[in-house]
């Protein structure tokens, strides 16, 4: 029986690279987004969420899970609006935590679990994203804590790291062109911006049921950015 893997916003971007690429590991991909031939849910809404969930596990346990669903809402702290922090949180933050724990006992029976989250080199800090920041900085966060309580039962909890990747979420926020998009670009060392599957390569080795020693890392996926710029 093919093993499964839920990935969440696994439509476009990043999430369409990382379900290619576990189908080319020879996984079935579970996928839950707005739009797509998948199942369709609003994940930052709790009880679509946990529909969605219930209909992904009617075929069994899932021991494979990326949390990759994601917004921006890009604003300074002094201009960020409630209303939008929430919902960065609820989509980001929220939906992640209720995909691990609907997954997880399934994790537990079988003895094997692999959880990778979408986190984001902005963690570390970046202008104009006080939501995303914040919410990538707890995924990391909550892989660290997961990976303490879930490495018993043979589960691993890691985060992956993505810097400059060339993505419509991307490039809404930073517009092609624009001279702080050209700005990022000449920080990075090899002088361009990252493609979705560079991040997919990255959480294909943490979904490996050979990773199993590795778990609480951060795998920054930025050419090097999180090092420092290789600008003068």
């Amino acid at each position: 029986m093919t093993e499964r893997v839920l990935i969440t916003g696994g439509t476009a971007g990043i999430g369409a690279a990382c379900a290619e690429r576990c189908r080319s590991d020879g996984y079935e991909p579970v996928i839950i987004d707005r739009i797509g031939d998948g199942i369709r849910a609003d994940l930052s809404d709790p009880a679509e969420t946990a529909d969605a969930l219930e209909r992904a596990l009617e075929g069994g346990p899932i021991t494979r899970l990326v949390n990759n669903v994601g917004m921006v809402a890009p604003a300074s702290v002094t201009e960020q609006t409630l209303d939008d922090f929430d919902k960065v949180v609820a989509l980001n933050l929220r939906s992640a935590m209720q995909c691990a724990q609907a997954l997880i006992p399934g994790m537990r029976a079988t003895g094997f679990g692999r959880i990778v989250n979408m986190a984001s080199r902005a963690a570390l800090g970046k202008e104009l994203r006080t939501a995303y920041s914040a919410t990538k900085a707890g995924l990391i966060g909550m892989a660290k804590t997961w990976a303490l309580e879930l490495g018993e039962y043979g589960i691993t909890a890691n985060a992956v790291g993505p810097g400059p990747i060339r993505t419509e979420l991307f490039d809404r926020a930073n517009p092609p062109g624009a001279p702080r998009t050209q700005t990022i670009i000449e920080a990075i060392p090899v002088r361009r911006v990252g493609e979705p599957q560079d991040v997919a390569h990255a959480v294909s080795y943490l979904l490996d049921a050979r990773s199993g020693f590795v778990t609480g890392q951060v795998l920054y996926v930025c050419c090097g950015m999180t090092v420092g710029s290789a600008g003068a």
